[in-house]
């Protein structure tokens, strides 16, 4: 979209970040752009931008061979969107701004039957629960790029003896390759938040489907690393295992220790178990 500046530029009320949908508008291009360029295009027809703001990350992704649907629930943003986004006709067929919560929509109604991306400079404090709707959504999400707070972005790409490695480690690698892309200083964001944030890119894995119950395996996951300083032989205890499988050497780790194929394991012992 070669004239996406001019329109963003002319502005009638600027808006204002409010505290209460934890808004950090990025204001540097650079950083915009390289957030737009992480995905791969090729992979999917639509793609869904999280809290867009004033479109800083939008004028890019319009750029992009995709239909974009921008998810926003504050109504400042919103009049702003569609007054400097929505008015070029050449925008109109392929950008919609949908005023609801991502975390609560029905996507179906949007995106049935389609492979869709995920993008954003998330909220901190709805970060975590983006990351797993994004999960839950798996089957129809093929790459996801996002901005989280650097801690959270770190942990989710930890690997296995790490000590951020923990239950958003283990859950997105199951069936997503992680990639922490670079990390952004405070100073590019109005308001520029209290700590530095990252970005990292989650490519699904040619073979995401488990094998093993996955339903349990969410379960016997977070368990773990409820109690994550003792061993798996005292954090799984709810799951009244046999005396014989509870001698297994896996149950004398620690749950920080095991990669997620390793959980993958002990769920299918746990399950054989109960048989």
């Amino acid at each position: 979209m070669a004239n996406a500046k001019p329109y963003f530029e002319k502005s009638s009320q600027p808006v204002r970040p409010k505290k209460f949908f934890g808004q950090h508008f990025l204001k540097d291009e650079t950083i915009a752009q390289n957030i737009a360029d992480a995905l791969d295009y090729t992979k999917f027809s639509k793609l869904i931008e999280i809290g867009p703001g004033t479109g800083m990350l939008t004028k890019y992704l319009l750029k992009k061979p995709v239909d974009l649907y921008a998810f926003e629930i504050d109504r400042d943003s919103v009049a702003y969107l569609k007054e400097h986004f929505l008015n070029p006709l050449e925008n109109q067929s392929r950008f919609k701004i949908i005023e609801q919560d991502f975390l609560k929509a029905d996507l179906e109604e949007v995106l049935i039957d389609n492979n869709f991306g995920i993008i954003g400079n998330f909220p901190y404090n709805i970060s975590s629960q983006i990351l797993f709707k994004t999960i839950e959504l798996r089957e129809v999400v093929p790459e996801f790029s996002g901005m989280f707070q650097k801690e959270v972005a770190k942990r989710i790409c930890a690997e296995s003896g790490n000590k951020t490695y923990g239950i958003l480690s283990v859950l997105t690698q199951a069936f997503y390759e992680t990639e922490y892309l670079f990390t952004v200083k405070p100073e590019v964001f109005n308001p520029p938040p209290k700590v530095d944030s990252g970005v990292i890119k989650l490519t699904r894995r040619e073979n995401y489907k488990l094998d093993c119950d996955e339903k349990l395996f969410f379960k016997v996951v977070k368990t773990a690393f409820q109690q994550r300083r003792k061993t798996l032989r005292n954090s799984l205890k709810t799951f009244n295992l046999s005396d014989n499988l509870k001698s297994d050497l896996i149950f004398a780790q620690r749950p920080e220790r095991l990669s997620y194929q390793d959980f993958v394991e002990l769920t299918q012992k746990i399950d054989q178990d109960a048989v």
